[in-house]
């Protein structure tokens, strides 16, 4: 890979997530358990899509094939998405997407702070302008975890279920590659790896206060770099990308 390709496959990396996070909290619409969360729900989805918006914008005048950001969100296949295997996970009952967001906030929380030092202009300015709003998100369902695991005695079965079914998902947002480590030694991305204790210790800060375990799970699963994702992805992507594919030159 030249360096364009290698930055503009980075860029993919952190849009990714956020497009297919978003589709997944946008699912909720209608089926929240209350108003309020309904609307917290809409709004970190609606944070993510912007992000994703900056993001993919920026990887479409990195590659300069003449894709904006609608034709890398509408138009790849599953195959040319790298987003986390985590993000694309079915959303469950409310615990499983507190788990699920719980793991990515924190995550993408420790990456944007990292990343304003970034020695790329247009990636430092995402991250610090995100920054704001994954505080936000990891407040808001921190707390969520913290409510379920010391609530009820179901409450707190369902949330500890949930953390043993996703655990399994959280160690390929730690993973380098050749691609990660062409980017901190350009100065422009992050050393992931190296995030994985503050993660870890604000996670079971977490559980700790919610009276919940570390999962003790010993599977892993990883492929979202080389494209190979979960069958979950391409129904996602058969949602969301037919009315553009359907209708190409649709305008509001």
């Amino acid at each position: 890979m030249t360096d364009k390709e290698m930055l503009f496959e980075y860029l993919l990396r952190m849009g990714d997530n956020c497009v297919i996070l978003s589709h997944r909290l946008s699912e909720w619409c209608g089926k929240a358990p209350v108003l309020e969360e309904e609307m917290a729900l809409m709004n970190v989805g609606l944070d993510l899509v912007g992000q994703a918006r900056m993001i993919l914008d920026y990887a479409g005048k990195v590659e300069g094939a003449g894709r904006d950001e609608d034709k890398l969100a509408y138009h790849r296949d599953a195959k040319d998405w790298r987003n986390f295997l985590l993000v694309e996970q079915p959303n469950g009952d409310f615990a499983v997407t507190m788990a699920r967001q719980l793991f990515f906030d924190v995550f993408q929380y420790l990456q944007y702070e990292a990343l304003t030092q970034s020695k790329d202009q247009m990636i430092a300015e995402i991250a610090t302008k995100s920054l704001k709003e994954s505080t936000y998100h990891v407040r808001h369902s921190a707390d969520w975890v913290i409510r379920l695991g010391d609530g009820t005695d179901e409450s707190h079965k369902r949330m500890q279920d949930a953390l043993d079914r996703l655990w399994g998902f959280v160690p390929e947002m730690f993973d380098m590659d050749e691609v990660d480590n062409a980017m901190v030694a350009a100065g422009i991305g992050i050393d992931a790896a190296a995030l994985r204790s503050k993660w870890d210790a604000k996670i079971n800060e977490v559980l700790n206060e919610a009276t919940l375990r570390t999962p003790d799970v010993s599977w892993e699963v990883r492929g979202s770099r080389e494209g190979k994702h979960s069958e979950y992805l391409g129904y996602i992507l058969a949602e969301m990308q037919f009315l553009p594919r359907a209708y190409p030159d649709a305008t509001w």
